[in-house]
């Protein structure tokens, strides 16, 4: 559950492409797959991506092929990197293209770790913690804010698992009343039949449930932070409160119009009524 407390980190954590030049159409390396109908190498801009940074096939996006872009979040940082260089843009030139390319991921990442901490702050009986969060928010809301130059040096994975520390705390906080909880820490439950399963106050932290059947199951409170839901059955599940669930997650799954979820979350719009 989360409570209506405020988030300790005033930043804009989703991501506004109006503001931003296309990066995460340019910077990312894709295979022609399940989610991309081409290849892509990294740093090369996509063929959809227009000259004023829009992407040219967005109303008909999984229609064509490109689910995974569908289904990529990058909580703001875009539209962050293309501010730090005044107006300029990739297309300028590798003066400006390299070190925003490069600045991109970084900045990403640690916006990501922002956002689960911003709803850690918001859970139920983490007051104890509160402190804690609010710590380990400065201390990664100060490594966003070095110029590009310093954010490539960043150590990435040393933040994520410094942070990680205070999210799990919290996430064992959150599901503490639930005497029954399951421990799904990274198992392989691809294609699993889980329907109709009680997984409240569960922790699925990194598992893997592509194409698992989760129709009905009763996943309120559940730890989801790292889980892959690709292909997953949600029609009827209900995820109310789901700790760290991201709208990324919903829209690579199927649900439907009795799968329940937590305001800000909505229904996708390739979700049936």
């Amino acid at each position: 559950m989360m409570t209506s407390n405020s988030s300790p980190t005033s930043l804009v954590l989703r991501a506004d492409c109006g503001s931003c030049r296309g990066l995460c159409c340019v910077v990312p390396a894709f295979a022609a797959s399940a989610d991309f109908a081409v290849d892509k190498p990294a740093r090369r801009p996509c063929a959809n991506l227009l000259a004023d940074s829009r992407c040219g096939i967005h109303d008909s996006l999984r229609d064509k092929g490109f689910v995974g872009c569908t289904v990529y979040d990058c909580f703001g940082a875009g539209q962050r990197v293309s501010a730090l260089f005044d107006g300029r843009d990739w297309r300028d030139g590798a003066s400006t293209a390299t070190p925003m390319f490069a600045a991109f991921p970084v900045m990403r990442d640690l916006h990501e770790l922002l956002w689960y901490l911003s709803a850690a702050a918001r859970f139920d009986d983490v007051a104890p913690l509160r402190s804690s969060i609010e710590a380990e928010t400065r201390r990664i809301e100060g490594l966003a804010a070095r110029p590009p130059s310093e954010l490539v040096r960043i150590d990435v994975d040393g933040c994520r698992r410094a942070a990680n520390v205070v999210l799990t705390q919290a996430s064992e906080a959150a599901r503490s009343r639930f005497r029954r909880r399951r421990d799904h820490r990274g198992a392989d439950l691809v294609g699993a039949r889980l329907s109709g399963a009680d997984l409240r106050g569960a922790s699925l932290r990194g598992s893997l449930l592509l194409g698992a059947n989760l129709s009905g199951a009763d996943l309120r409170s559940a730890d989801v932070i790292g889980t892959d839901l690709r292909g997953s059955d949600l029609r009827g599940a209900d995820l109310s409160g789901a700790l760290f669930l991201t709208q990324a997650q919903l829209d690579s799954a199927v649900g439907d119009g009795r799968t329940r979820m937590s305001a800000p979350l909505r229904r996708p719009g390739h979700w049936p009524e």
